[in-house]
């Protein structure tokens, strides 16, 4: 997915909510999972601290941009969320649909997981090192992991690549 497509998604949203979850997965590479279980003292500027990952570690961080932070905060102070509640009181299914009529918006069909493939496809693209993409954005162990996320580089792709390097 292009950028422009996943902006596009994001801001035609226009329940608040729905916007920073979706914000939280395309942004910070995040899984649905971890964003709902999210509660205030998870968030210390631009890191959030994921408890119980999928990894199995006690805790990860996450690295989002601050106005996203500043929006979330905005929204934990409007609907009053206790430090120790969970900010999105809704059920994974719900939040899956949610992901879906957002794609639905501009005519694509999406799944949660391919915002985060598009947070670490992205960066990626934008010349952020594979190690960073790897262990900061999307938090895996082994680099094979990532390098099958982003999957095959398109001709057109390629051709953009050796251009800026070399044109």
């Amino acid at each position: 997915m292009e950028k422009e497509t996943v902006d596009e998604i994001i801001f035609r949203t226009s329940d608040q909510r729905n916007r920073l979850i979706l914000e939280l997965m395309a942004r910070g590479g995040m899984r649905i999972g971890e964003v709902l279980k999210l509660t205030p003292s998870d968030i210390d500027g631009g890191r959030i601290s994921i408890q119980a990952p999928k990894s199995g570690r006690q805790t990860e961080v996450a690295f989002v941009p601050q106005k996203l932070v500043y929006r979330l905060g905005e929204y934990i102070r409007q609907r009053g969320v206790e430090q120790k509640e969970k900010i999105f009181r809704i059920s994974y299914p719900a939040a899956r649909i949610v992901v879906k009529k957002a794609g639905e918006l501009v005519g694509i069909s999406l799944r949660p997981h391919d915002l985060r493939r598009h947070a670490a496809t992205y960066a990626s693209r934008a010349g952020t090192p594979i190690e960073i993409v790897s262990k900061v954005i999307l938090r895996h162990a082994n680099l094979a992991t990532t390098q099958r996320y982003l999957g095959k580089v398109t001709d057109l792709e390629a051709i953009r690549w050796i251009e800026s390097l070399h044109g």
